[in-house]
């Protein structure tokens, strides 16, 4: 029997300047981004060349960037590696790549959403100054009654221990002086509270450009939801969730629940990775992880693929 290989893509956050640059040299990469650039208003070969760190965490821009990346990698696997893959996930924006991967919507029509989705986020942002930190450690009751009193919400769960905070920024300055204890706060490089009520005005924007989408199909593959890390049986469903989470929490913790439970043998974290896969080895203990960052880490993903085939 195969083993489930899970295809993990990032959220925001995780792009750090020139880090597309060497997937420019990959067959048909630069081309590729040309058209997700149409597609999402955004120059995103510039931004992930050139452009310094201020510049692509706007969300704006860092939205439509970490999901083309994510996608050009996606697609620097063959046809025959890519229907490997048992299964799909996104955290927050990489849940546009994830509905690509399991083939509910097109890379072409993901672009777009994902431009909408960070321009409506954007916007929500720049209504009142908001931000998110990352509270590792301590007692997960403690942590959420400390955020709670501090009037923050908690729009992360990454796993046991990480709990992401998000709410005024002074309200997160004073979590930070006055940390839950055994915990530390750490800020987070995001420009908006997301996944929490600040992002209510970003929802109509968001649902029309989902009722835009033509041609929607069911999921090819297992599609894990960060509502509650359950797999979700339709296209439809999955971007009705969309809509809905991006003011709601993250559940990434009961996804990786759901990938052992489905017998996960293995998590590739598409570009740019670094974080999934690193949650995936404290949550998912003795479960192979593969991080793409270079074209050179796409050898360990088909390692890891072909070692699913025995």
């Amino acid at each position: 029997m195969d083993r489930v290989i899970v295809a993990a893509f990032p959220g925001q956050g995780s792009q750090t300047p020139g880090f597309l640059a060497p997937w420019l040299e990959t067959d048909g990469a630069r081309d590729r981004l040309e058209r997700y650039a149409d597609a999402a208003e955004v120059d995103l070969v510039a931004a992930g060349t050139t452009w310094d760190a201020d510049a692509i965490r706007d969300t704006r821009v860092a939205q439509p960037l970490i999901v083309a990346a994510s996608l050009v990698s996606w697609f620097a696997l063959s046809d025959d590696e890519r229907a490997l893959f048992g299964g799909a996930a996104g955290h927050s924006v990489g849940e546009v790549a994830a509905l690509v991967a399991a083939g509910v919507i097109s890379d072409i029509d993901g672009m777009r959403l994902v431009g909408a989705r960070g321009r409506a986020m954007a916007d929500a942002a720049a209504v009142t100054p908001t931000g998110m930190s990352a509270v590792v450690g301590g007692v997960e009751e403690q942590v959420l009654d400390a955020i709670a009193a501090a009037g923050l919400e908690p729009a992360n769960f990454n796993s046991k221990g990480q709990i992401v905070a998000a709410g005024a920024t002074d309200a997160l300055a004073a979590l930070g002086e006055n940390a839950p204890r055994g915990a530390r706060v750490i800020p987070l490089q995001v420009a908006g509270a997301f996944h929490t009520s600040y992002m209510a005005p970003a929802v109509g924007a968001l649902q029309a450009a989902v009722d835009a989408i033509a041609d929607v199909g069911d999921p090819r593959i297992a599609l894990w939801s960060n509502s509650d890390g359950q797999t979700v049986a339709t296209g439809a469903l999955a971007l009705e969730l969309i809509v809905r989470q991006v003011q709601n929490p993250v559940r990434w913790d009961l996804s990786m629940e759901s990938f052992a439970g489905a017998g996960a043998a293995g998590l590739v974290e598409f570009l740019p990775g670094g974080t999934l896969a690193g949650l995936a080895k404290r949550g998912m203990r003795g479960t192979p992880a593969v991080a793409l960052k270079t074209p050179d880490d796409l050898a360990a993903a088909r390692d890891l693929l072909a070692g699913s085939q025995n």
